[in-house]
């Protein structure tokens, strides 16, 4: 939903159109030139960094690595966790059972990042409020990683 995308800005950028990470990440939603690159390369879209500081093409490379990331877990919150530490991380703190998504975010090893999604999930309940969205991010089960 919208609401997720602009939680999500808020906490990567406070909306701030040219912000720049000291890791180097760039623009409203905070994206990892290489993560754009390969994003960009997907959509077909030839890359430069500069495009980073484009609001319009920073919020399009941003949306679709997170929707790459909602396809791959399965759950806006897994998801987010993965925005912000990298999918390889989220994927092993990914539980063996069923959680509540208060649960798995209590279980992330990594403050920042346990900080993080709790702040952009705050943000997106309130923008979901001021939309007029039906947010159920607090309402989905996480499933369980599948057993091999």
């Amino acid at each position: 939903p919208q609401s997720w995308l602009y939680g999500l800005i808020r906490q990567e950028s406070r909306f701030i159109v040219n912000t720049k990470s000291p890791a180097g990440a760039r623009g409203l939603m905070q994206l990892m030139p290489s993560t754009a690159a390969s994003v960009a390369k997907k959509l077909g879209i030839k890359y430069s960094k500069r495009q980073l500081t484009s609001p319009s093409i920073n919020i399009k490379y941003g949306s679709e690595y997170l929707k790459i990331l909602y396809n791959q877990f399965n759950h806006p919150v897994l998801a987010t966790a993965a925005y912000n530490a990298g999918p390889s991380r989220a994927k092993r703190w990914q539980s063996t059972s069923r959680l509540a998504p208060v649960i798995y975010i209590e279980t992330i090893p990594i403050s920042e990042t346990r900080r993080y999604v709790k702040k952009v999930l705050h943000n997106t309940i309130r923008y979901s409020s001021r939309l007029k969205e039906k947010s159920k991010l607090g309402e989905l089960l996480i499933e369980p990683i599948p057993s091999k």
